[in-house]
């Protein structure tokens, strides 16, 4: 389609606006979700997830969404009825998948603020059954500013109380009025936090203890644990990705090939809404616990491992460093051979989890620059590392040298410049001063090395530990500190592959 200059001016005035009408989509279909939120994350995960369980069971769960904080509006959204188009890019068993996928589930568009009594008036909806939230880790919070008389309160905890306990009046406390929580906010036990929340504000407020015993009783909150890069698309792109999908999409997104989600729930909400049912990567399971320690350890472990070595290397993106023919084989044995062997899941089920993590490393649509994951690196090596590193000790009787080298490097990383550049560190004050002063007492001699490799081991404010107390780790990372000095990153990480 042509184009005016550099502006798709033309495309956009002959695009069709997307709605139900131009897509030909039926009317919506009955509420009986309600979600807070609507940023790339729900629209890419959470309700691709929803519509593709309606497709397949013929279950038509239409979705309420409203907008917690003032600013979101979705007027756009609004004006395309609820539909948007998910597009999934990267790689999937090593080949590139690019496709999209129109969502038809999202039935309402409530702006909570200027529209409150419509909100609370949702709550009386005898199908509506499942509320769903992404608030971000801050959304899930209790503030004892928030009031019963507030309309609307601050916080989306106190916005829900006041939903459940019109919901609880209306239906006059009957258990058939209960819901089911499902939150995906990135904080530990999310559904016991958002129930705390709800119960706190409820004492607060003075409500019945009624009241207090029905959201306990008759409403289940799940824990939950997701997975998913989200990068939505560029502005720049936007106009190109119209033209694939024949629509003026203003509410378009773009998730990875992966996604995972784990749900805490009874045997209950595992058969009333089986969503582990319909070919997706989803489990019901009595404990998040190995799901989450899988993610930390192997996801985010060998992004945190790879960062040092791989900057010190020379390469700057998270691709580059899973690509490079020396890089890559260091990165397959640390997840491989030093990771997954101190894990407990079933091997195939992590063999494949990690077969999938580096398919994500290698996406070519998304730039994920080790400089940006460095952030916090001290403690990120500390929860998503080191476990590897000392279970990994305690289970084998040996150190494992993809992760000592990783540690090495992290030290080496920290003296902020490598071969006459700088490096722009960022972490908390405090580290960044300890290291520092490290550093500048160092004269780069073996036997200084060694005494600023003890240091750091012994630095338990960082570790919570001791780690001089672990045999021969000190003497392995001075070696290997030593080597990076003398023969750089690239020689030294051929030493440690087998």
């Amino acid at each position: 389609m042509a184009t005016f200059g550099n502006h798709p001016f033309l495309i956009y005035y002959f695009m069709k606006k997307l709605n139900r009408t131009t897509a030909n989509i039926s009317s919506p279909f009955p509420e009986r979700i309600l979600e807070f939120g609507g940023g790339n994350f729900v629209r890419a995960f959470v309700n691709w997830i929803i519509d593709s369980y309606n497709a397949k069971t013929g279950k038509n769960l239409g979705i309420l969404l409203v907008t917690p904080i003032e600013r979101d509006n979705y007027t756009a959204w609004q004006g395309q009825e609820g539909l948007y188009f998910v597009l999934t890019k990267g790689l999937r068993n090593g080949k590139i998948l690019d496709e999209s996928y129109l969502v038809k589930s999202v039935s309402r568009i409530l702006h909570i603020h200027p529209r409150w009594e419509d909100y609370l008036r949702s709550a009386e909806n005898p199908e509506m059954r499942y509320v769903i939230s992404n608030t971000t880790e801050a959304g899930i919070r209790y503030s004892s500013d928030d009031r019963m008389a507030d309309n609307p309160p601050n916080e989306f905890p106190a916005k829900l109380t006041r939903w459940l306990y019109h919901r609880y009046q209306y239906f006059n406390g009957e258990d058939s009025a209960g819901c089911v929580f499902i939150p995906v906010e990135l904080i530990l036990d999310n559904g016991k936090a958002l129930r705390e929340c709800v119960l706190q504000n409820a004492t607060h407020w003075g409500l019945p203890e009624g009241f207090k015993k029905w959201v306990v009783e008759a409403n289940t909150f799940c824990n939950t644990l997701v997975d998913r890069i989200v990068p939505g698309v560029a502005p720049d792109a936007r106009s190109a990705e119209w033209e694939k999908i024949g629509y003026q999409d203003e509410m378009i997104t773009q998730g990875e090939p992966f996604h995972f989600w784990a749900i805490e729930a009874p045997p209950s909400v595992r058969k009333e809404l089986p969503l582990d049912k319909i070919g997706l990567d989803i489990v019901f399971t009595d404990d998040l616990t190995p799901y989450r320690t899988r993610k930390v350890r192997i996801l985010n472990g060998a992004h945190t491992a790879m960062v040092p070595v791989g900057y010190l290397y020379g390469i700057r993106t998270v691709r580059e460093t899973v690509e490079d023919e020396t890089m890559g084989k260091y990165v397959d044995q640390v997840i491989f051979e030093e990771i997954i062997p101190t894990l407990d899941l079933p091997e195939e089920e992590l063999m494949q989890f990690a077969r999938d993590v580096i398919d994500r490393f290698k996406n070519p649509f998304i730039r994920h620059e080790l400089i940006s994951i460095s952030l916090n690196s001290i403690s990120k090596f500390k929860t998503r590392v080191l476990p590897s590193l000392l279970e990994f000790e305690k289970r084998k009787g040996a150190l494992p040298e993809g992760l000592v080298l990783s540690f090495a490097a992290l030290i080496r990383f920290y003296k902020g410049t490598f071969d006459g550049e700088h490096i722009p560190l960022n972490d908390d004050a405090e580290a960044l001063a300890f290291m520092d002063g490290l550093w500048d007492k160092c004269d780069g001699s073996e036997q200084a090395l060694y005494r600023l490799v003890e240091q750091v081991l012994k630095w338990e404010k960082a570790w919570e530990t001791d780690l001089s107390k672990v045999p021969g780790l000190a003497e392995k990372v001075t070696a290997y500190l030593m080597q990076i000095e003398k023969a750089g990153m690239q020689e030294t990480v051929k030493m440690v592959l087998k």
